[in-house]
């Protein structure tokens, strides 16, 4: 058996079963090896019978009898009496009537279970039984639990991962010996051992410093190694122009904020280099990113070249080519402003790519559709790309490769990415922080609301509706689920706009409408034809009211503490006093999230304590795709990181031919094609 032979291979696996460990990803011995627990439940300590506490317990005992029989409605139930020096207890099964015959009188076994209160009684509830060995898989020890599915369960992933232990200790090493012994490393083979078989929690955290410290390191020699290659590259150099810079700056109704003066400087000296810019700017929301972007702009269009600005979201593309018309507006470039997006009828879609071909066009706005085949963007200096994250690899290259050279690349985020996630996820590009609101806006302020209290909040709410704002409502669901108990899109808006606030202009917004009808409620909005919109989260990134100054979020416990500040950061967009009610489907005591998020505006702050509560390398939560998520490193273990940062520039900068380490230059090439550049 070698680590590709196929898991019906190992003794138990038939046909039925392996079709069981495909649905989670085990198809090979490898696939096996690599499917990490997802947490531990400790049974390693053995207790005599007479010290037994409520809760997880393991016991060495001698099983004395058992009896089955059958119950009520068919339910079958198994006693049995463990006995050692110290005491007997009682075991019950349930509906496990194998397990009397199983059982051999006089025979000790390791029993492993809750050990808890039942009518009256304390007993073992459905405990794991294994006679005495050294190496129990089920029973006193530490048991590794693993994502389940139907028929497929962590003890019989657990018998699986028995059979190649064997295996597991020969496995080839993956890091240079150097590397390992400088670090003090376990070697891979004992650390996947230790991961899968723990012997001891401190074996098992040994294990998960080794694994951790792989998987930064990997991901640091791929970043690193995207930058490099960047660097490679040639780029247009756009000189800067400091008459127009002051002229657009002088042209603003607002000051420019340090951070935002800070940025763009950074950004000028990267654009004069023929070395190609690979930057992200990232600002908590309304921090003033746009205006960034038009500024860096500004110098390719002076010299004829082209500018390609891409996001996420029709709406937002929509949003953003309003906002940078009006600020090249003073400085005569408004009508190289065009919008390109896949709503767009195909005529006008015609006349865009035809004036963009001959440069009529210099300023591009859009979403995928600006890297469709068709458009030719020659001229192409400088691209911006909006929430970065949320575009493909293959959608970025394919936008790059379009100007027949590389284009200055300018990333924009308003998720606040603490450092050490920085340092791992975007290693290849140079960072800005716009860390400063812009001056006159006020602190949002944010309460928890139960059910029992929407009748004093919509008071609030009705009264700020009176002095001219406007409110938000976002919902977690479009419409009712028979599963979740929570308030949809549909009912909400239903219940407002017919009841509690039938007064009131109410509209309805959610991801399964038309781009034009999504484009139409939010211009209506926008006028001020409806004082209340009802949302889901498709209005989470960018969208700009700022005389919404009322963000309502209802179930807002079903949101991630990222998502909820994003969520809040759509309103308090002005001078205006902004409010957000974080309304929860019952009474119970709100969680860590919700308060933290009630207590501060600060998104840094919130994103390291994000971080912590998702848990070892939730890099985007659950709604992006995991391929760079870390199974075993936590991102709050900044002292690992930068070890392993470190050691990858080291090795880079060593000169040593790294193709020698085949299994982690795999692993590398891998990774350089889903971070954020290559």
């Amino acid at each position: 058996m070698t680590v590709t032979s196929p898991i019906t291979e190992l003794k138990g696996v038939g046909p039925a079963l392996a079709q069981k460990f495909a649905l989670v990803g085990i198809k090979t011995i490898a696939d096996l090896i690599d499917y990490y627990p997802r947490r531990y439940e400790d049974y390693s300590q053995l207790t005599g019978i007479a010290d037994l506490e409520p809760g997880p317990v393991s016991i060495e005992a001698v099983i004395e009898e058992a009896t089955g029989r059958y119950v009520r409605r068919g339910m079958h139930i198994t006693e049995a009496i463990a006995t050692d020096k110290t005491g007997s207890v009682r075991l019950v099964w349930f509906n496990q009537p194998y397990r009397a015959a199983a059982l051999k009188s006089g025979q000790r076994y390791y029993i492993s279970g809750n050990y808890e209160l039942k009518q009256r009684r304390f007993s073992l509830q459905n405990p794991s039984v294994e006679m005495v060995s050294d190496l129990p898989a089920n029973t006193a020890r530490i048991l590794a639990v693993y994502r389940e599915t139907k028929g497929l369960t962590s003890r019989q992933i657990r018998a699986a991962i028995i059979q190649v232990l064997p295996l597991l200790k020969t496995l080839p090493e993956s890091l240079p010996s150097e590397l390992i012994k400088k670090q003090k490393l376990v070697s891979r083979a004992e650390a996947l051992t230790a991961l899968h078989m723990p012997e001891s929690t401190k074996q098992l955290e040994t294990a998960r410093r080794r694994l951790g410290f792989e998987e930064v390191f990997q991901l640091s020699m791929a970043s690193l190694l995207n930058k490099r290659e960047n660097q490679s590259e040639s780029a247009l150099a756009i000189p800067f122009e400091e008459k127009l810079a002051k002229q657009f700056v002088g042209s603003l109704p607002f000051d420019l904020t340090d951070a935002q003066r800070r940025t763009i400087w950074q950004i000028y000296l990267d654009l004069q280099k023929s070395e190609p810019m690979n930057r992200l700017v990232e600002g908590d929301v309304g921090s003033g990113k746009t205006v960034v972007a038009a500024m860096a702009a500004l110098m390719a269009l002076a010299q004829g070249w082209q500018v390609a600005f891409m996001a996420p979201t029709e709406l937002l593309a929509r949003q953003h080519a309003e906002t940078i018309y009006q600020l090249m507006k003073p400085m005569g470039r408004e009508d190289s402003v065009g919008l390109l997006v896949g709503s767009l009828k195909n005529g006008q879609k015609e006349q865009a790519r035809a004036a963009i071909a001959a440069g009529k066009i210099q300023f591009m706005i859009g979403t995928q559709a600006l890297i469709q085949e068709s458009v030719d963007m020659h001229k192409l200096a400088l691209i911006v790309i909006d929430e970065q994250h949320r575009f493909g690899v293959d959608q970025r290259k394919t936008l790059m490769a379009k100007a027949g050279h590389m284009p200055h690349v300018l990333s924009l985020t308003a998720t606040p990415i603490p450092r050490s996630l920085a340092l791992t996820l975007y290693g290849e590009l140079d960072v800005s922080i716009l860390g400063d609101k812009p001056g006159g806006r006020k602190p949002i302020i944010t309460e928890i609301a139960s059910p029992n209290s929407r009748a004093q909040v919509y008071q609030h709410i009705d009264q700020e509706l009176d002095s001219g704002r406007q409110m938000f409502v976002v919902c977690p669901l479009i419409t009712d689920s028979t599963v979740l108990q929570l308030n949809s899109a549909e009912a909400v808006y239903k219940q407002l706009s017919t009841k509690d606030f039938k007064h009131r202009k109410v509209g309805l917004l959610h991801g399964k409408l038309k781009a034009d009808q999504k484009q139409a409620i939010m211009e209506q909005f926008v006028r001020h034809e409806l004082d209340i919109l009802v949302s889901t989260t498709v209005i989470e990134v960018g969208v700009d009211v700022p005389n919404a100054s009322i963000m309502m979020i209802e179930s807002a416990e079903r949101f991630g503490l990222a998502q909820l500040h994003q969520l809040r950061g759509r309103v308090g967009r002005s001078s205006d006093q902004g409010y957000c009610y974080l309304m929860m489907s019952d009474s119970k005591a709100p969680g860590r999230r919700l308060r933290a998020l009630e207590s501060s505006n600060d998104g840094f702050r919130l994103a390291e304590l994000d971080l912590e509560l998702r848990g070892p390398g939730a890099i985007y939560g659950t709604s992006q795709h995991g391929q760079l998520d870390l199974r075993i490193a936590k991102l709050t273990d900044i002292k690992l990181i930068a070890a392993a940062r470190q050691a990858a520039q080291e090795l880079l900068d060593s000169g040593q031919n790294l193709l020698q380490y085949e299994h982690l230059m795999t692993h590398v090439t891998r990774l350089r094609a889903v971070t954020n550049l290559n």
